[in-house]
């Protein structure tokens, strides 16, 4: 999407956010609240009411509470995922890492715990909503590093010809590394070139999405490796065993 569709559809108020949340009190509070802010907002109160709504509506934002009555928010997020590019932010009181990944690995964008504050939910989606107006990240000329193929247009990268099945925001953050191949990146630098924050603090989310970026490159581009390294940042680079 073009920076200036990008514009006009925020002028007209086009933005669709689907909460999916079976707490009726909170519901209530973020529809109002994003309503307020000129979004479209649809709600559903379990997960196939969830499905349902996003097949009809296709929503840009996902806002996906993960007890719900019927399903596993997990659930809700891969069979999202399947047919949707939107931005699924999981609205969560766990915040342990091992639930943190297991949401990525179902196809999330980012999370926020429980309890939060409307001003910060607001910002993460508006800093996830940035993704389409990141010129540098999401258009561009198709990039090749080892084996590995990323188109910007398709938002498909592969290895060897086979698909790697990256969500949208693996995708961002592997080619950013990608375009700056043996550099090392810092966990801020990342933070805002690919999520769009624009300040510090938040650096556990570039953490729990490398470790699940990490583990998809180990499994499907074994030529790629995602360096750590300590108190800096990451750094991407080519294994000599596949040069």
């Amino acid at each position: 999407m073009k920076e200036d569709e990008w514009v006009k559809r925020m002028d007209r108020g086009a933005i669709t956010i689907l909460v999916v949340e079976d707490e009726e009190n909170i519901r209530f509070s973020l529809v109002s609240g994003l309503r307020r802010e000129g979004y479209q907002v649809f709600e559903a109160a379990s997960g196939q009411e969830a499905l349902e709504l996003a097949q009809c509506h296709d929503p840009d934002v996902v806002l996906l509470d993960l007890m719900l009555p019927d399903m596993p928010g997990l659930d809700v997020s891969r069979q999202l995922r399947r047919s949707s590019q939107a931005t699924i932010i999981m609205v969560t009181a766990r915040d342990g890492e091992s639930d943190v990944i297991a949401g990525l690995e179902m196809g999330a964008d980012d999370y926020v715990t429980k309890p939060f504050s409307f001003s910060v939910l607001l910002a993460r989606i508006r800093a996830n909503l940035r993704r389409y107006e990141n010129v540098e990240v999401a258009h561009g000329e198709v990039v090749q590093v080892g084996s590995v193929r990323l188109d910007p247009a398709s938002y498909e990268a592969s290895f060897d010809g086979k698909s790697l099945s990256l969500t949208p925001r693996l995708f961002q953050l592997l080619l950013f590394l990608a375009r700056r191949v043996g550099r090392v990146c810092t966990r801020d630098e990342l933070l805002n070139a690919v999520w769009g924050y624009d300040y510090s603090g938040e650096t556990r989310t570039v953490d729990v999405h490398v470790h699940w970026l990490r583990e998809k490159l180990h499994a499907g581009a074994p030529d790629l490796v995602l360096e750590t390294v300590r108190g800096v940042g990451y750094r991407l680079v080519v294994s000599e065993e596949w040069n």
